[in-house]
């Protein structure tokens, strides 16, 4: 279940940095309140999560899935560039992720 937690609190991490992109001067209500939401409840779930889950790990797992995320995001939603050299990192940062919930 907290394996499960954590995905969820990466998943958030994904979301209020993407919404990071909507923020400007002066700020709009709605980009604010999805950026202060997700990245409260990102925060929570992580400490939740670090109660069974090694806190290195779980940290680790927790920034790599919003890195991986938001650099996909990136290039699906805002034509960010595709090179070799980003698929070829983005596959490692996926598969030490995939590596440290192995250990």
């Amino acid at each position: 279940m907290d394996w499960i937690i954590l995905i969820l609190a990466g998943l958030l991490e994904i979301v209020f940095t993407t919404s990071m992109r909507h923020l400007g001067w002066p700020m709009q209500a709605m980009p604010l309140a999805v950026f202060l939401v997700s990245a409260a409840l990102s925060f929570w779930l992580l400490v939740w999560a670090t109660k069974t889950i090694p806190l290195g790990t779980a940290y680790a797992i927790w920034t790599g899935i919003g890195a991986a995320g938001t650099v996909i995001a990136g290039i699906v939603y805002y034509g960010e560039p595709v090179t070799m050299l980003r698929v070829a990192f983005l596959v490692t940062l996926i598969g030490s992720i995939a590596g440290l919930k192995m250990v």
